[in-house]
């Protein structure tokens, strides 16, 4: 069975945090420094002040609502033997404690991912525009600032009683490495060096943005028909509501709902065509999700992400 390509991702991500956390515990718990060496003393001493906060929490989150992991997962697992359909979310909300108390370890390693690719970008930046050692250090810094803050937005996301598998799979897919770029680089270059950074920077964008409208707007067309008239209307709809979109483009505001106005050019009959479409690939996710005792995650949209 294969799952339609918008459903894999909550999958992966719903498994990857249970998964995720336990091979990073065992990871940090198994290098605890040479024996008798300080470095041994700290690690011991660090996983017992661990341990002594997982009590706490744990004795706080029972005085608050009397329900543990554990609970959960026999709840989970009763579900499933009655025959009840479980959400991804279900599976987020049970492993939340978990990931609460592990997120200093994923900040850890996205920090340390985002910096391999910083180092890269720092050292592109430094031979297109010939950048100063302060300069590079201070871009450095910038950076790491940036992948700290990202991190602890992520990790304080998927913590938060409330959040969904939809809620991390937007803010992962709209979480762009070089957002706030632009202003930064404001701040180290200037003159003829900054305006050709700017012109490229917008050319970069301008090529980010045409190419993701064109994809959508083909399979908006694939589904509904658009004449020549629409196609310009729409694609200007796509174009604007992509992050990477900037007014020097000239191509109007940025859109509110994307969803909404792209509906607004189409006709009723294609409105009832998009309509039906969403509708047969909500029922085959659906159908397949249930295959294995699973529902859809709360918000999907089979076509949301057009």
């Amino acid at each position: 069975m294969s799952f339609p390509s918008k459903l894999r991702p909550f999958l992966y991500l719903a498994v990857g945090l249970v998964v995720g956390g336990a091979a990073a515990v065992m990871f940090r718990d198994s290098l605890p420094g040479e024996e008798g060496t300080p470095e041994e003393r700290i690690a011991k001493l660090e996983v017992d002040l661990r341990r002594s906060q997982n009590r706490v929490l744990a004795l706080e989150g029972n005085r608050r609502s009397g329900r543990t992991v554990q609970d959960g997962l026999r709840e989970l697992k009763e579900s499933y033997e009655m025959g009840r359909l479980i959400s991804p979310d279900d599976l987020l909300r049970t492993f939340q404690p978990w990931v609460r108390d592990l997120s200093p370890i994923f900040d850890r390693i996205r920090v340390r991912d985002q910096k391999r690719q910083s180092d890269r970008i720092v050292g592109e930046l430094t031979r297109k525009y010939d950048l100063t050692p302060a300069q590079q250090k201070t871009l450095g810094e910038w950076f790491k600032r940036k992948a700290e803050e990202d991190a602890k937005r992520f990790s304080d996301l998927a913590g938060q009683p409330g959040t969904t598998l939809e809620d991390l799979m937007r803010e992962t897919r709209d979480d762009h490495w070089d957002t706030g770029l632009d202003a930064q680089m404001a701040t180290v270059l200037s003159g003829e060096k900054l305006e050709n950074f700017k012109h490229e920077r917008l050319t970069e964008k301008t090529d980010r943005v045409q190419g993701d409208a064109d994809m959508r707007l083909a399979r908006v067309d694939a589904i509904v028909g658009l004449d020549d008239g629409q196609r310009d209307q729409v694609f200007n709809i796509m174009a604007r509501g992509s992050v990477d979109y900037d007014p020097e483009m000239q191509l109007g505001g940025r859109v509110g709902d994307r969803n909404q106005e792209m509906l607004s050019v189409l006709r009723p009959e294609q409105q009832r065509a998009w309509e039906a479409e969403k509708e047969r690939r909500r029922s085959e996710a659906q159908a397949e999700m249930e295959e294995i005792g699973m529902t859809l995650p709360s918000g999907w949209d089979a076509l949301d992400d057009y």
